[in-house]
């Protein structure tokens, strides 16, 4: 096998392959082998018709096989020949097949090169978390005002599950504390890729980009569906979804690619968990320091 990589862009790249000899010849002879067995051929019984009235037969079948069949195969073989880092099905393209050549070209997207900067030792800045007695007071007049009665009190508690009023203030606590440690623990991690990200530029993947739109854009779609917006409303918004969630894809793409390029230089694996791993190690690395929240 023979190829031939040309850069077009800093994430793209165009492969030009060629395979000649026993690869595709052994191809074709495994493929007529399969149509062999099950062929019907007028005069003849299944798995019996000669080799040459098969190929009158079938040839343009077996054709087409062997391109299904071999092409993946070889262009397999060619990403990982050139050890490239592929993101996007390929754009296959000027493909040529006889019984012992193939050769063929495929556009394929990689993961554009990206220089970081040094993203340990980052600065986090952590708010300690408290609770105050107006911030329980406040959720309690709301829990007061959605059920309609005039006072909170250990009967209004009993009503919702717990043995008298002060208990019903220390679940209110916790669950206002949860909240409140989880929006700090979101501000963390968005202050620290902020920081990572400052200055760093490359060309983001358009098929990248267009897929993570086209789901952001399913989402949305579903999620005013739920809201009970009708579907003729839905499709005449979807340009204006289209336009309001493009900078947010566009800004999802370039951090996933930013910590897929930490993992690969701290050997964190690329999975479906890879974020959260390389944002955990990243916590771990970072510099910490404390003060009381406003």
């Amino acid at each position: 096998m023979k190829t031939e990589v040309k850069k077009l862009d800093s994430s793209k790249c165009e492969i030009n392959v060629a395979v000649s000899g026993e690869l595709v010849k052994n191809k074709f002879e495994e493929v007529f082998t399969q149509i062999a067995k099950e062929a019907k051929v007028p005069g003849f019984r299944p798995g019996k018709a000669p080799r040459d009235v098969l190929e009158k037969h079938y040839a343009g079948v077996v054709h087409e096989q062997v391109l299904k069949e071999l092409v993946p195969d070889v262009y397999n073989q060619a990403i990982a020949a050139e050890k490239l880092d592929v993101i996007a099905l390929p754009q296959i393209a000027d493909v040529k097949l006889d019984r012992s050549n193939l050769t063929f070209k495929a556009i394929v997207e990689v993961t554009p090169e990206i220089v970081l900067k040094d993203y340990k030792q980052q600065k986090i800045n952590f708010k300690t978390t408290a609770i105050s007695s107006e911030e329980i007071k406040r959720q309690l007049d709301t829990l007061k005002e959605s059920r309609k009665v005039e006072v909170v009190d250990d009967k209004f508690s009993r009503a919702l599950g717990y043995p008298n009023l002060i208990a019903l203030e220390k679940a209110v606590e916790r669950q206002l504390l949860t909240t409140k440690e989880n929006q700090e623990r979101q501000r963390i991690e968005n202050t620290l890729i902020e920081n990572i990200m400052q200055g760093v530029e490359f060309k983001l993947p358009q098929g990248l980009v267009e897929r993570q739109t086209q789901d952001m854009l399913r989402q949305t779609k579903l999620d005013l569906a739920m809201k009970g917006l009708p579907r003729d409303k839905i499709e005449e918004q979807e340009k204006m979804i289209l336009e309001n969630i493009a900078p947010e894809a566009k800004k999802q793409v370039k951090v996933y690619l930013v910590l897929a390029q930490i993992a690969k230089q701290e050997g964190i694996a690329i999975d479906d968990q890879m974020p959260a791993k390389v944002m955990e190690f990243l916590l771990g690395q970072a510099s910490w320091s404390e003060s009381l929240a406003k």
